[in-house]
């Protein structure tokens, strides 16, 4: 799974179901391999949010704009992704959409090496496939492989899928997914008051690449993994669980991490503010659960993301 800053460009909307808080268990599908979820809104009224945003500005949103002539800085307030193993891979982002970015988007696809306007019970929607070794190709979404659906039928929201079948069944429900009575799911997603950001990935339904990838020390020994990043009383908190193979494993994990750390801390090359920070680290282990929780200055993480 690959992802480029100008995954934005491919598709937007956001789930009414998510549209109102942050991402929960039940509103995602049983089999959900991956997600991810970003509060755009909630960070521009955040303390500890805004130079985060302020980043995402300067890093991201800038080189859409340069790009594609979108501004999501005044257009997006949410985006949310995922993939379920039955149903395909579902891109969005909600907010004030425009004409005019609705009209560029749709240009951009038109341009595409396949290019199709479809309709379902009277709702339009749109395919297109490009070129995946196009050197120019600024998409890298591998759940997008075989070519994406979308729409722009939604209020306020552009849905876009990796199955002609997810779209149907989206405009059916007016973008809306089945609810589950249990609130767990089987991939972790973890929540907070303010959340900015948070993501998760089922290990074992991933393809190994190579090169890396889930051949890493930890991860090859992780079933699941999620993160979360939230605003807590003006600090950026950040925690992370991932759930091991085994007990045993877990508990190597925590050593590995808490030994990382105090390698980190006793670094001639760590800022001395970080070092403090990460003093305050708490890692703990719950059967084959790790968790791994801090709390950083927003200056802190943004010069984090710089380097």
């Amino acid at each position: 799974m690959r992802f480029s800053k100008h995954l934005i460009l491919v598709l937007l909307l956001a789930l009414p179901g998510l549209a109102l808080g942050e991402l929960t268990a039940s509103g995602l599908p049983a089999t959900s391999t991956w997600y991810f979820h970003a509060d755009f809104d909630e960070m521009r009224g955040s303390a500890a949010g805004k130079p985060l945003y302020d980043w995402l500005q300067r890093e991201v949103f800038a080189d859409v704009r340069e790009d594609a002539g979108i501004d999501l800085d005044k257009e997006a307030d949410k985006i949310t992704a995922f993939s379920a193993i039955e149903s395909g891979a579902v891109v969005s982002i909600e907010g004030n959409i425009s004409q005019e970015t609705r009209d560029k988007l749709l240009a951009m696809a038109a341009g595409a090496d396949e290019f199709d306007t479809l309709k379902h019970k009277g709702l339009t929607f749109y395919y297109a496939k490009g070129d995946n070794h196009d050197p120019n190709n600024k998409i890298e979404v591998d759940s997008f492989e075989d070519g994406a659906y979308f729409t722009f039928a939604l209020k306020n929201r552009i849905l876009a899928t990796s199955s002609r079948e997810q779209m149907e069944s989206m405009l059916d429900s007016k973008g809306k997914l089945p609810t589950r009575k249990s609130g767990r799911g089987t991939l972790i997603v973890l929540t907070a008051e303010k959340s900015l950001i948070q993501a998760g990935i089922q290990a074992d339904q991933v393809e190994d690449r190579g090169e890396g990838g889930w051949q890493s020390n930890i991860l090859k020994n992780t079933e699941q993994l999620a993160v979360m990043v939230a605003d807590a009383a003006g600090k950026i908190a950040i925690e992370t669980q991932l759930i091991a193979t085994q007990p045993e494993m877990a508990e190597s994990l925590a050593s590995i991490v808490r030994g990382l750390i105090s390698l980190a801390m006793f670094s001639e090359d760590m800022d001395p503010e970080i070092a403090e920070f990460l003093k305050g680290t708490k890692v703990d282990v719950d059967g084959s659960s790790l968790n791994i929780r801090l709390a950083l200055d927003p200056e802190s993480v943004i010069v984090a993301l710089d380097d």
